[in-house]
């Protein structure tokens, strides 16, 4: 695969046309590298372009990015956090976040995201790909980690431009504009000069699309059913959620708003070791979503009254004691059909499990 920051692969009909009519909603989604709490990641210098670049326009910013999360929770984001806030431009940031999954997983949960983005025809996407250690010693020989040679695959499939911030970088580096420990002193969370070379890479790509070669932004648009056949068929495109009101539980469980995590609207909690709770799911496979962290509870489940599996999940040192909007995959490889699940609250064996606050954020079903 050649190794290329910039790939223009379809020009953004949609942003330019939202840009002529006077507003854009651009969004972001991707991992804490593309965060916008910490006020200096790279879209903060993509945005600030945007809005000096279009100023008759109403630049909206929508960053649905969350750190320490992949793919596989972004898939049940999209419709809310993006879809549904009517985002024209989205640039997603998973190459990094997604890097440590399996591959054949990361396959199906990236084509399900976008297939869900591409579905209505109404927005741009773009690939923005970062950088970790672990990648330095493929690149330095000019290859391409399987994390971004998977996403680029997918690119090339749908048509979709990409954006190899973390090559940018090294170049930088290498053509020595940039030292080292002012791009990655940890070797994965850039600084604000890191966070700069990125946003530049993205401001390079923004330039040639929409200020290049005029383009007629009233053209035709892909539409839903123009979506070609998925690389992947078993693909997360068509999953959904669970209402949480669906759940039937044993023992002292409450639904609440949830007032502590943004991206959370509500949670079904009980901190009762043995509580349980039970559903039925159509479909061929489950991820859950939790307000995760060491004070957390585990859990055992079954699935169609089969074997108890007994849940063990790591706390690394970074994790605190709760705030981690954390993913837990049950498996997507179910006979396609009506399903029941039962689950069992449990206090985890390990020295970092030091509660059993059990916070379950939402029911992913995978069809």
């Amino acid at each position: 695969m050649n190794a290329a920051v910039w790939k223009h692969r379809n020009p953004l009909l949609h942003t330019r046309r939202a840009l002529s009519e006077g507003q854009l909603t651009v969004g972001f989604i991707g991992g804490s590298i593309t965060d916008a709490r910490t006020r200096h990641n790279w879209p903060e210098p993509v945005i600030a372009w945007l809005v000096e670049q279009y100023p008759a326009a109403r630049i909206v910013v929508e960053n649905a990015a969350i750190g320490a999360t992949g793919s596989e929770l972004a898939v049940f984001r999209a419709k809310r956090d993006l879809i549904d806030r009517g985002c024209q431009l989205v640039f997603i940031d998973y190459a990094v976040n997604d890097y440590g999954d399996p591959s054949d997983q990361r396959r199906r949960t990236r084509e399900g995201l976008l297939r869900k983005l591409l579905a209505d025809g109404d927005r741009d996407i773009v690939l923005a790909h970062t950088f970790m250690q672990n990648m330095y010693a493929v690149m330095s020989e000019d290859g391409v980690p399987d994390s971004i040679a998977e996403l680029e695959e997918l690119a090339d499939h749908y048509g979709i431009g990409s954006v190899w911030m973390g090559l940018y970088a090294l170049e930088e580096v290498r053509k020595g504009r940039m030292r080292w420990e002012e791009w990655l002193p940890d070797g994965l969370h850039p600084t604000h000069r890191g966070s700069l070379s990125y946003g530049q890479s993205i401001i390079s790509f923004l330039e040639k699309e929409l200020l290049g070669e005029a383009i007629n932004a009233k053209s035709a648009v892909p539409a839903a059913e123009s979506l070609p056949e998925p690389l992947h068929p078993q693909h997360w495109g068509a999953a959904e959620l669970l209402p949480l009101a669906q759940v039937r539980t044993e023992g002292p469980w409450v639904i609440r708003r949830w007032p502590f995590y943004e991206w959370i609207d509500q949670v079904l909690e009980t901190a009762a070791v043995g509580a349980k709770l039970s559903f039925t799911f159509e479909g061929r496979g489950l991820s859950l979503g939790f307000d995760f962290g060491k004070m957390s509870s585990e859990f055992r489940y079954r699935i169609d009254g089969g074997e108890w599996v007994t849940m063990s999940r790591e706390r690394p040192d970074w994790c605190e004691d709760d705030g981690w909007y954390r993913a837990c995959f049950l498996g997507d490889e179910l006979p396609q059909g009506i399903h029941d699940l039962e689950l069992e609250v449990t206090h985890g064996d390990g020295p970092e499990c030091k509660g059993t606050n059990f916070r379950l954020a939402h029911i992913g079903v995978i069809r």
